[in-house]
């Protein structure tokens, strides 16, 4: 079940001053046994419901939480009994060894997920072993559409592919020319075959990630998204073995026909079983990754995603970078942009208080040597040395004195 989150409900508690919003669902859950009880006639829900933005949320800033009705009614049941209740709202990400496991969702005509998939290669690169990725195609099951007839004939166009059994939107909304739903099947097929063959051994997929920046840079426009020369090409750049991937295509069951295509069944039940209904979609250890996909976003949630004590080197390096991905690719924490790094910052300090200890230094020798200069000054003025004030100053004798008195 995918659940819209009441904006307007969220926007008025925002307003008036809540710090976050608790959304019941009144509906209980299947696996919920006797722990639930829904209103009468009211049916289980077999899966979890989905909580996501109805597109009117850019001006809610407040976290919004959606508790099943198992775990709501309780609380309910002691507000309406005006008891005082605490919650404690926490984030967390399953974290149960030392790896940790990653899945896209997406299609090649994704407009959103295309930076972060020219950037995450750097980061797959770098966790290596410690991390496994899985990409996902998503791809409409025609059957279950209506898309295929009773006579077994394509009702939905050019939308698929097989007959009607496999399909996807038209990415440019126009079913007479440019890209096709079916040849976006067709592009699905041929980047699940690339993963199998190069990516799904050892979880890194380094030639899955160059194809998919190659085709993005050389092939992806309405005239060029078809073309069998570049597609060709992209594999060739990217280290793809062209004919293992037709060789694949084609056993897998192909794009003809009314046959089953193993690969594209496969995309199928993993999409039923992950229930994804909104794309790009991002699971960390089996958990949704709600907002923006970024790469600072998917990096720290796979590095929060590991047993404690167990975050391999990059992340315990760059995971609390201000710029993550610069790091990955340098492997150091560079400074941000117009910031001063610390060894930058006290080398200046250093080199400032050596300049004015220099200058003060100086200044201060000069200061004492005119203080001896006027010291000198005074005493050559006030107190003379030389010998004729010295005679003239000398005291008469008494003899002297006594005969010039009497004479």
């Amino acid at each position: 079940t995918l659940v819209f989150a009441p904006r307007e409900g969220e926007r008025n508690a925002q307003r008036s001053g809540a710090a976050a919003v608790i959304i019941a669902d009144n509906t209980c859950l299947c696996s919920a046994g006797d722990r639930c009880f829904s209103e009468p006639g009211v049916d289980c829900e077999t899966r979890e419901p989905i909580m996501a933005d109805d597109g009117s949320g850019s001006d809610i800033s407040i976290p919004s939480f959606l508790m099943y009705k198992q775990d709501a009614d309780p609380i309910k049941a002691e507000l309406q009994a005006n008891h005082m209740v605490r919650l404690e709202m926490a984030w967390a990400l399953p974290s149960p060894d030392d790896r940790v496991e990653y899945q896209l969702w997406t299609t090649p005509t994704d407009l959103i997920s295309r930076d972060f998939q020219r950037q995450f290669k750097d980061a797959a690169l770098a966790l290596g072993d410690r991390a496994y990725f899985t990409p996902n195609m998503y791809v409409y099951d025609g059957i279950m559409s209506g898309c295929q007839g009773e006579d077994g004939q394509n009702q939905c166009f050019n939308l698929c592919s097989n007959n009607g059994r496999y399909c996807a939107t038209d990415p440019d909304n126009d079913l007479d020319r440019g890209i096709s739903g079916a040849d976006v099947v067709g592009e699905t097929l041929r980047r699940m075959c690339i993963w199998n063959e190069y990516g799904q051994k050892d979880g890194v997929g380094l030639q899955w990630w160059d194809y998919v920046n190659e085709f993005m840079f050389r092939c992806d426009t309405e005239d060029y998204f078809t073309n069998e020369d570049c597609i060709n090409d992209a594999m060739t750049h990217a280290k793809v073995d062209v004919g293992k991937m037709e060789a694949c295509m084609a056993d897998s069951g192909g794009l003809e026909g009314d046959t089953v295509n193993t690969i594209l069944d496969s995309q199928l039940a993993a999409k039923e079983e992950s229930g994804v209904v909104i794309l790009p979609a991002m699971f960390v250890n089996q958990a949704a990754i709600r907002g923006a996909l970024e790469f600072a976003t998917v990096f720290k949630a796979i590095c929060a995603g590991f047993l404690t004590g167990t975050e391999p080197a990059i992340c315990q390096k760059c995971s609390t970078c201000r710029d993550e991905h610069k790091c990955v690719v340098e492997g150091r924490c560079a400074s941000a942009d117009g910031a001063v790094s610390t060894s930058t910052f006290a080398s200046t300090i250093f080199s400032l208080c050596l300049f004015f200890g220099c200058v003060g230094l100086i200044q201060w020798k000069r200061a004492q040597t005119q203080m001896r200069d006027q010291v000198k000054g005074i005493l050559a003025e006030y107190m003379p040395l030389d010998e004729d004030k010295i005679d003239s100053t000398a005291i008469v004798d008494d003899d002297d004195d006594i005969d010039g008195q009497f004479t």
